[in-house]
């Protein structure tokens, strides 16, 4: 009986133990860096203890690592998604399975995204499978035009997914703020402006926050304020969702009042017309690419051109795919952008630029720059391989390692493919009988 005791601690303890970071060396691969330089072919990657050590042309093969022979195959860095809602929703029509709005909550800017990640979520594991690593993730505006705190989310870790918590704020302006602030654009922006004043003067210790009370004038609570004060100094990026170019002028004058605002544009699908003012007050912005048509007022200019324009003006620029819950398209859409350039008059990206616009930009937009989305020494060991260009369509990572650690990329929907795709299934059940 004692044996068997111990045998099965000894295999609970397999199964409970951490996974260890594997050294890793690829050889002979098509590397690409993340920091918008082309690939690089005949490239080596060199990962000890969880980190890159050593990645490009001409790099040393440490001899007491085995190599793995990429025969020519792609090898990039682990791609960093912004903005998701990835870990906080199963099924969008089930209200008990989805955290992304809190429509009826007393908070708004002090909602903490952080505290409600269900690492398990299949939406998590789908998204580890398309070679996204890293990614920010936030509730949505709803009850006011303050969304709350989003986090930085670890795809790859089950115990602790959070590497940011309180990672920064979100903020709908244009007419998705109007439609919740009172029916106008003036409503959001008198709203959003007096909040800030109350936080600023909570920071200059002009005002306590329990003197605040949940019907002030702005409709904020102290903790909201509290929030919001964080804010102002600069400690959390402010994410405005803004899409019309005099929206975004107005968004960007909040910086002449609050002047240590660290703000990011999200959306912007007017930016090109307004490219060189958002590249002169020096503010990051979060595109979709695939926006061509208008589907509302506010991007009646809209261009698949909007990008690569904003990008020439000198715009950091990164890909946000076409809905908050479909980051897995961020190589298809980028892909796009690569190909644009084809299209005479049009203004796309390098391959590089593209790459990089769904790795390392975001990662450096999120406060990870050099250290996510990249392979550079010290940087995370973030690999993944793909069985082609993963700015190609049909081309999908065979292998993920998250900090050195290779991942799983099993999920539901490939169990579902594993289980259906066959040609002979008579040995499956029946669905139903005539």
């Amino acid at each position: 009986m004692n044996r068997l005791l111990a045998l099965a601690a000894s295999a609970l303890a397999l199964i409970t133990a951490p996974a260890v970071a594997q050294d890793l060396v690829i050889t002979n691969a098509t590397v690409a860096l993340g920091d918008g330089s082309e690939p690089i072919e005949g490239g080596t990657v060199v990962v000890r203890g969880g980190n890159v050590v050593a990645a490009g042309a001409d790099v040393v093969v440490p001899a007491d690592i085995p190599a793995m022979d990429a025969k020519g195959g792609w090898v990039t860095p682990g791609l960093f998604a912004t903005i998701t809602t990835l870990g906080i929703w199963d099924v969008g029509a089930v209200s008990q399975s989805n955290d992304q709005r809190a429509g009826g909550a007393p908070f708004s800017a002090a909602l903490d995204t952080s505290t409600i990640i269900n690492p398990k979520a299949q939406h998590v594991l789908i998204h580890r499978e398309a070679g996204i690593t890293r990614a920010a993730t936030s509730t949505l505006p709803s009850a006011s035009i303050f969304s709350g705190q989003g986090a930085i989310l670890n795809l790859g870790s089950e115990k602790e997914p959070v590497m940011k918590a309180k990672a920064f704020q979100m903020v709908a302006l244009g007419e998705a703020g109007a439609g919740i602030a009172g029916g106008s654009r003036a409503a959001s922006h008198a709203l959003l402006r007096v909040a800030l004043r109350e936080a600023s003067a909570v920071r200059r210790g002009m005002m306590r926050t329990h003197d605040l009370e949940a019907d002030s004038d702005v409709l904020l609570g102290s903790y909201d304020i509290e929030a919001l004060r964080h804010v102002i100094s600069g400690a959390h990026p402010l994410y405005v969702y803004v899409e019309r170019a005099s929206d975004i002028r107005a968004a960007l004058s909040l910086k002449d009042e609050f002047a240590d605002l660290d703000m990011v544009l999200v959306g912007a699908s007017e930016g090109w017309l307004v490219a060189d003012d958002i590249a002169k007050a020096g503010v990051p912005v979060i595109a979709q690419a695939l926006n061509d048509l208008p589907d509302s007022f506010e991007q009646l200019a809209a261009t698949q051109s909007n990008i690569g324009r904003m990008k020439r003006a000198g715009v950091k620029v990164a890909i946000n795919a076409s809905g908050l819950n479909h980051a897995r398209r961020l190589p298809q859409v980028a892909g796009n952008l690569v190909a644009l350039n084809k299209v005479p008059g049009a203004a796309g990206l390098s391959w590089g630029e593209a790459f990089a616009a769904i790795s390392g930009v975001p990662a450096d937009i999120s406060g990870y720059g050099g250290v996510a989305g990249v392979l550079k020494p010290g940087a995370m060991g973030d690999v993944v391989i793909w069985d082609g260009d993963p700015l190609e369509l049909g081309s999908i990572p065979t292998k993920v390692y998250i900090s050195g650690v290779e991942q799983s990329l099993e999920n539901h929907q490939s169990r579902l493919r594993d289980r259906y795709g066959k040609s002979d299934q008579s040995a499956l059940p029946k669905a139903y009988d005539w």
